[in-house]
């Protein structure tokens, strides 16, 4: 299975999509932004997973490579591509699919639950109730056609799904006690007071305990993508 990883920052990586990869026997490769690589052709990747950033995906002028990003996920998507965006990766594709992104009501930083939804009988579900890590402040529009997966109380699109094989998680399913502490330490800054804000240290107990489950969900969602 060929897979590109599209990496916008460096503390932002695969975290346990890892031991996936390995265990389905995956052959890796990066597209790493922050290095100025380029794309590959969309026909080439069997897998596409966009990963997170602190970026907005309205920040063309500040990242002009956004812009061919968008057209490389959007092509992906029309090709029926299996496709995983995580975070801001979630945001590129629904801009992608002409959604709005825009700033959310309250930014969401720790380990909070999300609401997994109906969805339809083709469509991947996510449990009731399960607490995951989030680090976002911006939200987006559900793009048309998509069906919509998970909520939380402080932002209504945590999760989506366009036709059989794409799916855009808010949330970081891939996260473990290692990249919890990276993205900490490289964004410390946005800890500030806030309903839906915890302070590292919480983040970091909860990474322990809580990240054996997302990353068996996660594991769960990559399944269903490459069924």
């Amino acid at each position: 299975m060929r897979v590109r990883v599209l990496q916008h920052v460096p503390f932002e990586d695969i975290g346990a999509m890892g031991a996936w990869f390995e265990a389905h026997a995956a052959r890796l490769d990066y597209t790493r932004f922050f290095a100025g690589d380029g794309l590959p052709d969309p026909a080439e990747p069997e897998l596409v997973v966009v990963m997170g950033g602190p970026m907005s995906v309205n920040d063309e002028a500040h990242h002009p490579w956004l812009v061919a990003e968008k057209a490389f996920v959007r092509a992906v998507l029309e090709r029926g591509t299996p496709l995983l965006g995580v975070c801001l990766g979630a945001q590129l594709m629904a801009a992608a699919l002409g959604a709005r992104v825009y700033p959310g009501p309250a930014r969401e930083i720790g380990w909070f639950p999300v609401e997994g939804l109906a969805g339809t009988e083709d469509s991947f579900h996510f449990p009731p109730r399960i607490e995951v890590f989030h680090w976002h402040g911006e939200t987006f529009d559900l793009p048309p056609g998509a069906v919509h997966l998970a909520r939380s109380q402080a932002c209504a699109q945590q999760a989506f799904q366009v036709g059989p094989r794409a799916i855009g998680l808010q949330f970081h399913l891939e996260t473990t006690p290692e990249t919890a502490r990276l993205i900490i330490d490289h964004s410390r800054d946005e800890l500030v007071d806030g309903p839906y804000i915890q302070d590292e240290q919480t983040m970091l107990r909860l990474a322990e305990s809580r990240a054996p489950a997302v990353n068996r969900l996660l594991g769960q969602v990559l399944d269903y993508l490459v069924r």
